[in-house]
């Protein structure tokens, strides 16, 4: 939080910010004066005044473009040295998101959000609890030879996910369950004993894993998710498809944060029943 200061201090400060800017820079005050089109002279009496005498605007805004800061933490109105545009291009990104199940991308973000609670809403079933037969199903297409390296890094995850410090939390729609169970739309295709051992598996880990990972499924037609993945208060990443939309600042991060959680207090069905979902899907397989 900014402090209120007094115009003394705040002169006090913009001078002292002024200097570690022009060393930040590795400038020098002559040449910040060709730069702002200045009077070194001027720029020499405005860092020895010590009295609570600001320049215009416009010096200000001239001084902060060629420093690359901020004009707002100049004048102590804000902690961060960053100009508006770089603030928020490191607080939200744009990264490659190929079909594929080797992603780095995803890997490094699990590693560098170790020891919090990761919140996940997946675009269909979760890559990581897949078996290998519905991995081959689902990507061979797309990957072709590399399917069963991809399939190798997938176990990987999960062996990591099982032995790392951070919970887990995955919210996915009742209706791709069902749907995968009864072999409609995108599942049409999926053979009997592929959606049945997928269905085991299910049951298996959120069974095996609990609390560590806790399952829940929501109805999309009373709340509705993009496929989000929240690493605790570090990031949060929506996924579009050819792309992830990467958000690194505090604010949309517990936003998202809280859109996560009302996915869970809206559920259907919790992660202490979420196997009896699953039993009763496989007793309805064929």
């Amino acid at each position: 939080m900014i402090q209120q200061l007094t115009k003394l201090a705040r002169a006090d400060l913009f001078r002292d910010r002024l200097v570690a800017a022009i060393a930040l820079a590795n400038s020098n005050q002559s040449k910040l004066a060709r730069d702002t089109g200045v009077d070194r002279s001027t720029l020499s009496q405005l860092l020895r005044d010590d009295g609570g005498r600001l320049p215009n605007a416009h010096l200000v805004a001239s001084c902060a473009a060629a420093l690359g800061v901020s004009t707002d933490w100049l004048l102590g109105l804000s902690d961060r040295p960053e100009q508006a545009a770089d603030l928020v291009a490191a607080a939200i990104s744009m990264t490659e998101a190929p079909r594929a199940l080797i992603d780095d991308h995803i890997f490094d973000w699990h590693q560098e959000a170790a020891g919090y609670k990761i919140r996940h809403v997946p675009a269909a079933l979760p890559d990581m609890l897949k078996t290998a037969d519905m991995l081959r199903w689902e990507y061979a297409p797309s990957i072709g030879k590399t399917i069963d390296q991809a399939v190798g890094a997938s176990r990987d995850r999960l062996a990591w996910m099982r032995g790392s410090t951070s919970d887990y939390e995955i919210s996915f729609s009742i209706c791709e369950i069902t749907s995968f169970a009864r072999a409609e739309g995108y599942y049409a295709d999926v053979p009997p004993d592929v959606r049945r051992a997928q269905l085991m598996h299910l049951r298996d880990l959120s069974a095996q894993l609990y609390p560590r990972l806790r399952l829940h499924l929501f109805d999309r037609r009373r709340l509705f998710s993009a496929p989000v993945t929240v690493f605790g208060p570090l990031l949060a990443v929506i996924y579009l498809g050819q792309n992830y939309l990467v958000f690194r600042d505090c604010d949309r991060v517990a936003a998202l944060t809280d859109h996560f959680d009302a996915l869970v207090c809206a559920g259907t069905h919790s992660s202490r029943d979420v196997t009896g979902v699953f039993d009763r899907l496989l007793s309805e397989q064929p």
